[in-house]
């Protein structure tokens, strides 16, 4: 049940990012892969402050802003400066490893005996239900563990929430306008180009939250953790699209966190079944490849195999 929980727990977290790479990926057509270095970007100023006794919640925050910065500078490199999109990630990726290791001053920083977003649930949990385990479908749950999987899961709900609310703005409006149709809103008046500097903003800023959130659910923040963030998070997508089958903001918001959750339970499986842990990056890219080419396969079999229509 540990396993359950604690893979429910990651796969919250992990939404965080899926519903920035839904921003990038699908509502602007960018292919932005700051999202390895952001998350890490998020992750590393969240440590430093938590270890410096700074308020955890202010430290997801500076997080958000970390990344919020990363995705504009990605966003003014490939509107501003023609540079092509994939290559202003992969810039603002490379010199993000640099940053971040100025930012922890070392590779790696132990979060353990800092106040935590993490640590604050723990507390919770345990003073609502006075330090007792309880028992859901006869598996026995500690407090600890519901909290983490209560916590990370309104995080998420608030998260997804503030994202359609925000999308259905005049200002969330114009910005999936542009990844619609870009020329028409051009000749509505508006400027493109900063509705994507925005938008990449608004994806990095979430991705940077979720790495902040991570480096305080495992306890530590690690310069090399972000490898691989962009894949799993257009992963999660991908899964989620499959699930829900529409294109409905609200639906798609919540097929990414679905997506992500699935993914992660599908890991975690994977992992308590035997699968070597250096293999997870590999299963993870055949996984995103099959993911891909599965909808469009499916459907040339529908296509070449026609149901029988009834008189």
């Amino acid at each position: 049940m540990s396993l359950l929980l604690g893979a429910l727990t990651l796969g919250f977290i992990f939404s965080l990012i899926a519903l920035g790479v839904l921003i990038s990926f699908r509502i602007f057509a960018f292919p932005d892969i700051t999202a390895d270095g952001s998350s890490t970007l998020g992750a590393a100023l969240a440590a430093m402050l938590v270890v410096n006794h700074v308020n955890p919640v202010l430290a997801t925050a500076a997080g958000f802003a970390g990344g919020f910065v990363a995705g504009a500078i990605t966003g003014i490199l490939a509107t501003k400066f023609k540079i092509n999109g994939l290559l202003a990630g992969i810039l603002v990726m490379t010199g993000l490893y640099s940053i971040n290791l100025h930012i922890m001053g070392r590779s790696n920083i132990s979060l353990l005996g800092s106040s935590t977003l993490a640590t604050y649930a723990e507390r919770m949990g345990t003073a609502l239900t006075h330090g007792r385990n309880f028992n859901v479908l006869r598996w026995e749950i500690t407090p600890v563990e519901a909290s983490l999987v209560l916590a990370s899961c309104l995080l998420v709900v608030i998260a997804g929430a503030t994202m359609y609310v925000f999308f259905h703005t005049n200002l969330g409006t114009a910005m999936r306008a542009t990844g619609d149709n870009s020329e028409m809103v051009r000749a509505l008046g508006v400027d493109d180009e900063n509705m994507i500097i925005l938008g990449l903003a608004v994806s990095n800023g979430f991705i940077g939250v979720g790495g902040a959130c991570l480096a305080q659910y495992q306890g530590f923040a690690d310069v090399q953790m972000g490898i691989g963030m962009g894949v799993w998070g257009l992963a999660s997508v991908i899964i989620g699209e499959a699930l829900v089958g529409t294109h409905q903001l609200g639906l798609i918001i919540t097929g990414a966190v679905m997506g992500s959750v699935l993914f992660r339970l599908m890991v975690a499986i994977a992992l308590r079944i035997g699968l070597n842990p250096n293999d997870l990056k590999l299963v993870t890219a055949v996984f995103v490849f099959l993911a891909l080419v599965a909808p469009k396969l499916l459907k040339r079999a529908n296509l070449l195999n026609p149901r029988p229509s009834h008189a």
